[in-house]
């Protein structure tokens, strides 16, 4: 699965957008450096349901933005993703 399908499934499990819950985290400071990736999985465990993975992709997004390593862009694997620029503003209006 790629990253970016990482972040659609989390839109389809809690209705919203990616850049929302970065949003929502940024609210309750869990962009700040001391702040544990722990604590946010927490967070969205608890609050959306999610799992450990999509969780954790989600955390690399408030904590690090929404760039990612080129080390899967333009590769043939399941893992690849088009751009090393993920799209935060929902499914629905990703250019394509």
């Amino acid at each position: 699965m790629s990253f970016q399908a990482y972040l659609d499934a989390i839109e389809d499990k809690t209705g919203k957008t990616p850049r929302a819950l970065v949003d929502e985290a940024k609210q309750r400071n869990f962009d700040a450096a001391d702040v544990k990736s722990g604590v946010i999985v927490d967070w969205l465990k608890s609050e959306y349901g999610l799992g450990r993975g999509h969780a954790m992709a989600l955390v690399h997004v408030i904590k690090k933005g929404p760039t990612i390593s080129t080390k899967h862009v333009g590769s043939t694997g399941v893992h690849r993703d088009a751009t090393d620029t993920l799209w935060l503003d929902g499914k629905a209006s990703r250019p394509t």
